[in-house]
């Protein structure tokens, strides 16, 4: 089984490069986040066209998440539990059917939190608390789960080319990673640095300044996976040559692939 998730940047914009990543990398499932439009809006009759069945939690203009997949997916949960107050469309989770089990998933754009001396960053921070907590649940029910997504967090200094270059940002503050560790010391392992210690690992190149052509990156997209979907982990990608297309995404598609149970 193959997993894949990617920030999109519009999916409208984008919709070409979306059908291209989906032909190519032919993935069970793609979680997308910042689709930027009302669930109306989204794209669905040319991807149903092209035999992908699509969930979405979208907003106007702003944020919204999608789940895009070839199996219908199933227990379909909109929004992170924990505020009824938050109108942000960043969090969408279903199951999907695999042979004789399922594999639980979530698509999840994290808040950015910047700049860290406003209210952004209070809001990234609570929100991080509450996909702790609610991750917290879901481990209970020991299944297969792949929590994957945008989530604004460089983990660590090799996970950036230029660490010193964002040491004031809400990416990299040590909150930030404090909290980023609380979620994955739950018992998650984060599915790239299971298989791979390399530096130069990149998701994310900046449309500014060159970033992409100066490989100046950094790694915000990650696949967090359960104790039983690791045990199942046979392989990681980035798929970097996509940002590399007319007119991309500043995210590039990450992609897990699971061994059958």
């Amino acid at each position: 089984m193959r997993i894949a998730t990617w920030n999109v940047n519009s999916v409208r914009q984008r919709l070409g490069h979306l059908l291209d990543v989906l032909k190519e990398a032919e993935p069970d499932a793609l979680c997308l986040q910042e689709i930027k439009c009302v669930d109306a809006d989204f794209p669905r009759a040319e991807i149903e066209e092209a035999g992908w069945q699509v969930e979405t939690h979208g907003q106007k203009g702003f944020n919204g998440v999608a789940i895009i997949t070839r199996r219908k997916l199933e227990d379909v949960r909109r929004g992170l539990p924990g505020d009824d107050g938050d109108e942000q469309a960043r969090y969408l989770e279903g199951v999907l059917p695999l042979g004789n089990g399922v594999v639980r998933l979530a698509s999840i754009y994290l808040p950015n939190g910047n700049p860290p001396n406003t209210e952004k960053y209070p809001y990234k921070l609570g929100w991080m608390r509450r996909l702790t907590a609610h991750t917290q649940m879901l481990l209970a029910l020991e299944e297969p789960l792949v929590l994957a997504g945008d989530y604004n967090v460089i983990p660590e200094p090799r996970d950036a080319r230029d660490p010193v270059a964002w040491v004031s940002d809400a990416l990299f503050l040590p909150q930030t990673r404090a909290a980023f560790r609380e979620l994955t010391n739950l018992g998650l392992t984060e599915a790239l640095r299971a298989t791979s210690d390399a530096t130069g690992l990149y998701t994310f190149w900046d449309y500014q300044a060159g970033a992409w052509q100066r490989n100046n990156g950094i790694r915000i997209d990650h696949l967090l996976l359960s104790p039983q979907a690791a045990d199942r982990l046979s392989g990681v990608q980035i798929v970097k040559h996509v940002r590399g297309w007319e007119k991309p995404s500043d995210h590039v598609p990450v992609m897990v692939d699971l061994k059958a149970a």
